[in-house]
Formats: structure tokens, C-alpha cells, sequence
């Protein structure tokens, strides 16, 4: 079986190509997940997070955004001890931040991913296989409508690789068996 070079190697980022990566995500919750842990991705590799994914699930409490936006000081210093996850004071504030935008969008009414999706005209966009860019115009659009909303963490390349992850776009490599 043939997967994109990148999951080579190494069985849970195989797995996760061959079950996740790529695969059109419609659910809100999960999606805003994936927006945590890219940002937590920032200067890291991919492979780093995944590898503790339950470690954030754990800590984030399956990634609830009403639990987490009552996040609090203590809780803050409790995930800055948590060998777990990624110990980044700046990037669990800024899920902290995120889970409250994401409560205040649901509370006027607005679905998170009814409106990254609306950056497709909820299509999947369409890589050629071959050249994997880091970011895209659309990317760099998206990263400043999340910023303007007061996202943390959501450059246009973090965006770029959130929009991979969910399914927004297909960038597996022409001769992946999940390219089709």
C-alpha cells in the first residue's frame, strides 16, 4: 500500500493518514480539537503532537470547550506540570481564549464548522499530488478572519495545515492510496 512519504515510519502517523488525515471533519468540536492541537504543533513537528494527543485529550478534558473556557489560573499551572502535553503557557492560554470564541460564535448562533467551511463554499479544495504548499491566499484569508475573531495560533501555515488535517483540502500525494 502506498501513503503520503510523510506517514512513513512510524505506526500512529500511519494510522492517522490512513484513518484521519484528509477525511472531511463537518463536526464542530472536532474540528476546533484539530485548530487546538495545530497550534500547539507551532515550532514543533506534527509527529510531536500526535504522539501525545491523549496527553491533551486528558488534559483538556476531551477538548470541551465549556470546560475549558472556565479554565483558570490553577488550571494553567496544573497543564504547565503535565509532562503529557506540549508546557507552553502562551499556547494553553490561547486554547483557553479559543474554547470561550467558540462558546460566543455557538452563542450567537454560529456553527465553527459551518463557518470554516464556508472559506470552500463547502467543497474540497483539490491539491495536484505533487507540490504540497506550507500556506495558500485562502489560508492567509482564514488565519485573519480567526485572528480578527481573537484566535491565537492560527497563522496562515498552522491554518494551511489545520485545513490538510479536517479535509478542507486534499493534498495526499498522487499515488497515496487515499487520494481518491
Amino acid at each position: 500500500m502506498i501513503r503520503c512519504a510523510w506517514a512513513e515510519g512510524d505506526p500512529v502517523m500511519a494510522a492517522y493518514h490512513d484513518r484521519e488525515w484528509g477525511v472531511p471533519l463537518r463536526d464542530s468540536r472536532a474540528m476546533w480539537e484539530m485548530l487546538m492541537l495545530e497550534g500547539f504543533q507551532a515550532g514543533l513537528s506534527w509527529r510531536t503532537i500526535l504522539h501525545r494527543r491523549e496527553g491533551f485529550r486528558k488534559a483538556f478534558h476531551n477538548f470541551d470547550p465549556e470546560r475549558v473556557a472556565r479554565f483558570g489560573p490553577e488550571d494553567i499551572e496544573r497543564l504547565m506540570n503535565d509532562p503529557g502535553i506540549i508546557r507552553a503557557r502562551a499556547k494553553i492560554v490561547a486554547t483557553i481564549g479559543a474554547a470561550k470564541i467558540y462558546l460566543a460564535m455557538q452563542e450567537s448562533g454560529e456553527d465553527f464548522a459551518t463557518y470554516a467551511w464556508s472559506f470552500t463554499g463547502c467543497k474540497i479544495l483539490e491539491g495536484d499530488g505533487v507540490t504540497v504548499p506550507a500556506s495558500t491566499p485562502l489560508s492567509h484569508s482564514i488565519s485573519a478572519a480567526l485572528k480578527k475573531r481573537g484566535f491565537k495560533f492560527v497563522g496562515p501555515v498552522i491554518v494551511y495545515a489545520w485545513m490538510q488535517a479536517v479535509g478542507m483540502v486534499n493534498d495526499h500525494a498522487k499515488d497515496c492510496f487515499r487520494r481518491c
